[in-house]
């Protein structure tokens, strides 16, 4: 029997290639990250400038608009940074930041710290104050004011010995001369400005610290000696695109620091709406004269404006060669000014 061996097959198209090798993706290079600030750093710069804001604001210029003025205007609520940046560092997570914000708040502190602290120093308003006492009373009560007979009962409630009005207009002055006519047998009105007093008024004359008039002297003859009192309403400034306007406050608060130092009375008391704070420097010429009440003996801020959420001190009641006792603000009347009171001690 015949065998034939079988011829291996081969495929058609030659023998298997072999596979390609796999070629290897090159690993990309990282793209470097810049550095990233510190966390917080930003947050401890601003606590420090707002620091340092509050601490030198008596140097600030009044060179451009007149901003050193109007930030020592809002000086006290400056204070209001604090919170913020405490948030912020709080969200951020920032030990550094939360350092840094106690710098406003211990420069805050150190500015209004006392200021917070009732300085009523018979905590009664100066009724049990040892030796006679003057009390005064300072309300700006707006010529648009609705209700003049109200506000005049409103004051006289206060029981004051001496009240300075500002902004009295032709049709109100009656209303508050016949309001307080039982309680103040003696007064006097020029222009704008008037005084009423328990005790006998003399050498009542005006002050000229504007082209109109707007502030005024008299002598209060009390039982205990005679008290140069005025009654002053300087020049409205405004917040405008200019700035904070203030040259004609500034040239009133002038002309009534010459008449203060003019003034040869031992005892002096300055009431009025000086459209400015104790701490702004331009009513410096006035203010390094005397003493601020409410600085010296009254509870908190006492703000005055506007009345219906006062922001600030506006109105004040300034002495020399008295002692203040005590210091309050009374309620909102019907004008846009809360008025201002003071014990004094001759």
């Amino acid at each position: 029997m015949l065998t034939t061996e079988e011829e291996p097959s081969t495929r058609a198209d030659g023998p298997t290639p072999t596979p390609p090798k796999a070629t290897p993706t090159p690993t990309p290079t990282p793209t470097p990250t810049p550095p990233r600030r510190a966390p917080g750093r930003l947050l401890a710069l601003v606590a420090l400038l707002s620091a340092a804001l509050m601490a030198l604001h008596a140097h600030l210029p009044n060179t451009a608009l007149n901003l050193g003025s109007l930030f020592q205007t809002l000086l006290p609520w400056t204070g209001l940074a604090v919170p913020a940046l405490l948030a912020l560092a709080a969200v951020r997570r920032s030990k550094l930041a939360a350092v840094a914000v106690l710098a406003p708040v211990l420069v805050w502190a150190t500015l209004f710290g006392p200021t917070l602290i009732d300085k009523d120093i018979d905590k009664d308003k100066g009724t049990s104050a040892t030796g006679p006492t003057l009390t005064v009373l300072s309300h700006n009560v707006d010529e648009a004011n609705p209700d003049p007979a109200g506000t005049a009962r409103a004051l006289a409630g206060a029981k004051a010995d001496v009240l300075a009005l500002v902004e009295l207009s032709e049709e109100s002055a009656p209303v508050y001369e016949r309001e307080l006519a039982a309680a103040y047998p003696h007064h006097a009105v020029l222009g704008g400005v008037g005084l009423w007093s328990r005790h006998r008024l003399t050498a009542v004359a005006e002050v000229e610290i504007m082209p109109w008039t707007r502030a005024m002297r008299a002598t209060a003859v009390t039982p205990e000696g005679p008290v140069a009192v005025y009654a002053a309403h300087l020049a409205s400034v405004r917040v405008s695109g200019a700035g904070f306007t203030t040259a004609r406050r500034n040239e009133a608060a002038r002309a009534l620091a010459s008449a203060v130092r003019a003034e040869p009375a031992p005892r002096v008391v300055v009431l009025g709406d000086f459209n400015g704070t104790y701490q702004d420097r331009a009513l410096a010429p006035v203010t390094s004269q005397l003493r601020s009440a409410q600085r010296e003996a009254g509870d908190g801020f006492g703000f005055t404006y506007p009345a219906g959420f006062p922001v600030v001190r506006i109105d004040d009641v300034l002495v020399k060669g008295m002692d203040p006792r005590a210091s309050w603000t009374l309620p909102a009347t019907g004008s846009d000014h809360r008025p201002v009171v003071a014990t004094l001690r001759f």
